[in-house]
C-alpha cells in the first residue's frame, strides 16, 4: 500500500518541478502552449492503449468498459461545470486569467484533474506484475506542461511564489492518497470493476483534454500544436511498445 502511494507522488512530483521550470524560466506563452500540445498527445496515447485497450482486455463484460468510459466522461463534465461556477474554470490559463478566478476553485480543479490517473497509478499495482511505465511515464510527462501553464498564469494572477509551489505540493499530496485508495478499494475488486475503473478514468482524462489542455495549447500556440500533439502521442506510444 505504502508502494502505491509512493508511486502516485513520484508521478504528481512533476508538477512541483513545473512549476519550478516555470518560475525560474519563465517560458513564453508560445512555448507552455507547445509543451501543453506535447502532453495532450501523451496522455491521447495513455488513453487509448493503457486504459481503455487494457481494460478491454480485463473485464470480461464489454458492458463494463463501455459503462466506465461514459460515467467517467460524466463525472468529470459534471465536477468540472460545478467548479467553472465556482470561478476555476481558467485553472490552467497561462495568461493570468485567473486573477478573476476564486483561490479554493482553482485549486478543487486542478485537484480534479489529476485524481483520475493517480488512482489508475494504484490499481495497476493490483496485477502483482508492478507499476506500469508506460502510465506512469505519461501521468509524469502531462503533468509538467499542465504545471507550467498554471503556473505562468497564477504568476501573471499576482499569487505569490510560495502560494504557488503549496498548491503543487498540495496536489501531489493528494495524488499520492488517490493512488493509494485506487489500490485499496479495488483490491479485491472483479475483473469488470477493474476494467470499469480503468476505462472511467480513461473517459475523465479524455473529457478534461478536451475541455482545457488542447484548447489552452491551441490558443497560445496555433496549428503548431498538432505536431507536438503527434510528438507525444509517438512517444508514448513507443515506451508502451517497448515495456
Amino acid at each position: 500500500m505504502i508502494a502505491a502511494a509512493g508511486w502516485g507522488f513520484l508521478a504528481a512530483s512533476s508538477l512541483i518541478i513545473g512549476g519550478v521550470l516555470a518560475l525560474t524560466l519563465r517560458p513564453s506563452r508560445k512555448v507552455v502552449g507547445l509543451v501543453m500540445a506535447f502532453g495532450s498527445g501523451v496522455l491521447i496515447s495513455a488513453v487509448a492503449y493503457e486504459l481503455v485497450g487494457e481494460a478491454s482486455e480485463t473485464a470480461e463484460l464489454g458492458q463494463a468498459v463501455a459503462g466506465g468510459l461514459f460515467a467517467g466522461c460524466a463525472v468529470f463534465f459534471v465536477g468540472s461545470s460545478l467548479i467553472d461556477r465556482l470561478g476555476g474554470g481558467d485553472r490552467k490559463a497561462a495568461d493570468g486569467a485567473q486573477a478573476g478566478g476564486v483561490a479554493l476553485a482553482i485549486v478543487l480543479g486542478i485537484v480534479l484533474d489529476g485524481i483520475p490517473e493517480s488512482i489508475v497509478i494504484g490499481v495497476g499495482l493490483l496485477n502483482g506484475a508492478g507499476v506500469s511505465v508506460a502510465v506512469l511515464t505519461a501521468v509524469f510527462l502531462s503533468n509538467l506542461p499542465e504545471a507550467i501553464a498554471a503556473t505562468t498564469g497564477l504568476a501573471a494572477a499576482g499569487w505569490k511564489t510560495s502560494r504557488i509551489y503549496g498548491l503543487w505540493c498540495l496536489v501531489a499530496a493528494v495524488s499520492a492518497l488517490a493512488s493509494l485508495a485506487g489500490y485499496a478499494l479495488f483490491d479485491d475488486a472483479s475483473s469488470n470493476a477493474i476494467g470499469f475503473v480503468l476505462a472511467f478514468a480513461g473517459g475523465a482524462i479524455l473529457t478534461m483534454l478536451a475541455e482545457t489542455m488542447m484548447p489552452e495549447a491551441f490558443e497560445q500556440s496555433g496549428r503548431l500544436v498538432g505536431v507536438c500533439t503527434t510528438l507525444g502521442f509517438a512517444l508514448a506510444f513507443a515506451i508502451s511498445t517497448f515495456e
